[in-house]
């Protein structure tokens, strides 16, 4: 077991080849997790045709995920902030390839939502291991860091949409999530025995200047959860991460509804089936908006670029509910609004780790990545609202408003806020990353 590397003596800095290589291998396990969410969405018709539950109590299963996914990271990050990330990995990869497993054999709606929480609980100690490494190995690009290893999970699903979904029309659902789930879980496991944590002394310094606001002080996950900014941030998290969950988990249902998820979309000489093509565009931009949207963050400041991403939310959401019927707009408005959400996986933790300190990074970042967790508590109510009225007017209506909202937070609430708590950490108890705290 690889004890952390700051338990260790100061040693040399590392080349910047060496710290890319260490987040390109988080990036790799981030793939290999991806369609543990984003590939759900493709086996819930099946499911309600096989069984005939309801789509809500189907959904269960996607919120149970997305909880155990979450809420456990604390603790995950707790096991990696002291034990390093290889074992934690490596118990992320068994979990995940057991819990497709179950599912494919599940045959009751229990045997599904046991399946889906053992795989977020290994999902999330996947994530949450290779996020909070990224940001210790890159002080000085927290922004990009993180959005790149976040990009890993936004995107790495989108060569497998059309062989997923063909694999489920001919081979079935059930062999679908024992092939993928396991083989998945299994380069996962492959990629757990090359992760390393950094000694402090191996990176540079963190970032100081008039856009971006990083603390001396290394907070104790205790200690976070008496910050009241702590629980603004978590309720922003909560707030933008809903709306992007909800359709993460409804694509195909809301295209069905609309009975355009058969027609046929041609873009750029291209032609695919509407859900097929939305997917495929969805994973690949909600993948490429993390790094993006880190790496601008940290040139303008986390909150102004928040301000930026969140109101682009809102507004694509919108629109996706006036012009979603058609399919061609179905398509690219859907992708507007992956485009707008995933950067939320990047900006977060960044911003957690400039305002708490990077030495319990993992753990700290994880407490905040709960409020997804608690986002997906609000995808089987979007159900229910969507069953009760006929119509998804207005779930798309209230997603809209909560992104806007959202967006004037962190321009007139958290940006001040949180340069004041950094201020006043670096008064009281200036320490320096990796020192004692």
């Amino acid at each position: 077991m690889d004890r952390a590397q700051s338990a260790t003596p100061s040693v040399a800095p590392v080349s910047d080849s060496y710290r890319w290589m260490q987040l390109a291998i988080g990036v790799g396990a981030m793939v290999m997790i991806a369609n543990y969410q984003y590939g759900w969405t493709f086996f819930v018709p099946d499911i309600q045709k096989r069984f005939g539950w309801d789509r809500a109590s189907i959904q269960w299963a996607f919120t149970l995920f997305v909880l155990f996914e979450t809420w456990l990271v604390p603790v995950e990050g707790w096991f990696v902030d002291r034990y390093g990330p290889r074992t934690v990995v490596l118990f992320g990869g068994v979990l995940c390839g057991v819990g497709w497993a179950i599912n494919g054999y599940a045959t009751t709606l229990s045997g599904f939502y046991l399946g889906m929480i053992v795989a977020g609980i290994g999902a999330g100690a996947v994530y949450g291991t290779c996020v909070g490494n990224a940001l210790k190995w890159f002080p000085d690009k927290r922004g990009l860091a993180a959005g790149i290893t976040a990009a890993g999970f936004g995107a790495g699903s989108a060569l497998t949409v059309a062989p997923i979904q063909a694999m489920i029309t001919s081979h079935g659902f059930q062999s679908t999530f024992l092939a993928f789930g396991l083989g998945q879980g299994l380069f996962v496991i492959l990629f757990s025995f090359l992760m390393v944590a950094p000694n402090p002394s191996q990176v540079p310094a963190p970032v100081q200047n008039a856009t971006i606001f990083q603390t001396r002080r290394n907070y104790e996950p205790k200690e976070i959860i008496r910050e009241p900014i702590f629980w603004l941030m978590y309720l922003m998290f909560v707030m933008v991460g809903a709306g992007g969950l909800l359709v993460t988990a409804n694509l195909k249902p809301i295209a069905a509804d609309w009975k355009i998820a058969n027609v046929d979309v041609t873009i750029m000489a291209l032609t695919m089936t509407t859900v097929t093509f939305a997917a495929t565009i969805d994973r690949v931009l909600n993948g490429l908006t993390r790094p993006f949207f880190g790496w601008v963050s940290d040139k303008i400041g986390r909150e102004n670029t928040m301000f930026v991403a969140f109101g682009l939310e809102g507004i694509g959401i919108y629109l996706l509910y006036l012009f979603g019927h058609d399919p061609l707009w179905f398509v690219l408005l859907s992708g507007f609004v992956f485009f707008a959400w995933g950067e939320i996986y990047s900006l977060f933790p960044s911003t957690c780790t400039d305002t708490f300190g990077a030495k319990f990074a993992t753990t700290n970042a994880g407490l905040l990545y709960t409020a997804k967790g608690t986002a997906s508590l609000l995808v089987p109510i979007g159900n229910y609202m969507q069953q009760s009225t006929g119509s998804w007017d207005t779930v798309f209506l209230l997603a809209a408003a909560a992104n806007i909202l959202a967006s004037l937070l962190a321009i007139v609430v958290l940006k001040p806020w949180r340069k004041a708590v950094v201020e006043r950490a670096t008064r009281e108890k200036p320490v320096m990353d990796g020192a004692p705290a």
